[in-house]
């Protein structure tokens, strides 16, 4: 896949999804800890400092998703998403990926998270992965079920009381996987 991608929202917001240039991790590192601190997708408790970010999110590829605006300014192009695509186990194992999301809140249930998942689907093929796995998935995350779903993830296994919410209730969490074969061939088509 050639970054960066376009993308026009059904709202008409103009997208552009690309790697995360370093001038950009403090503010996804941000927008991260606010979705930690938010308690509903993250395992994490406290914000990461910025070490802590590195070592999690950018020890393999990064990619951001900006608003494209018109008019060509100078300003900043404002980050609405994030997300990273590393391998889930060590050495021989190494060609299952793993993937992290975030959104900003108020740009949810917008196709977002759908743009950057199909995006890491076809980045992680290129890269040679073979499938694809998230280990944690909070039972209680019904949008983020939906879209994997959707993209053909399936749940694999399910970790009983895994998650300890913000009012110290316990909910389970899912593990989802997806084969990446090649376009064209199998039920797993990208």
């Amino acid at each position: 896949m050639d970054l960066p991608v376009d993308k026009i929202l059904e709202n008409g917001m103009h997208l552009e999804l690309d790697y995360m240039h370093s001038h950009e991790q403090e503010t996804v590192r941000t927008l991260l800890n606010l979705i930690i601190v938010e308690g509903k997708s993250y395992p994490q408790k406290q914000p990461l400092t910025e070490l802590e970010f590195r070592a999690y999110w950018l020890n393999q590829a990064a990619f951001v998703v900006r608003h494209k605006v018109a008019d060509n300014t100078a300003k900043p192009k404002e980050i609405l998403g994030a997300f990273f695509l590393k391998p889930n186990f060590p050495g021989r194992c190494s060609h299952i990926g793993n993937a992290g999301f975030i959104v900003q809140r108020e740009m949810r249930g917008l196709g977002l998270g759908r743009f950057m998942g199909e995006a890491m689907l076809e980045i992680a093929f290129e890269l040679g992965y073979k499938a694809v796995m998230f280990n944690l998935v909070f039972a209680n995350n019904i949008p983020s079920l939906r879209l994997w779903e959707s993209l053909g993830f399936e749940i694999i296994g399910q970790i009983p009381a895994a998650v300890e919410l913000n009012d110290r209730t316990f909910i389970d969490a899912v593990i989802m996987y997806r084969c990446l074969e090649e376009k064209g061939k199998g039920k797993n088509k990208i």
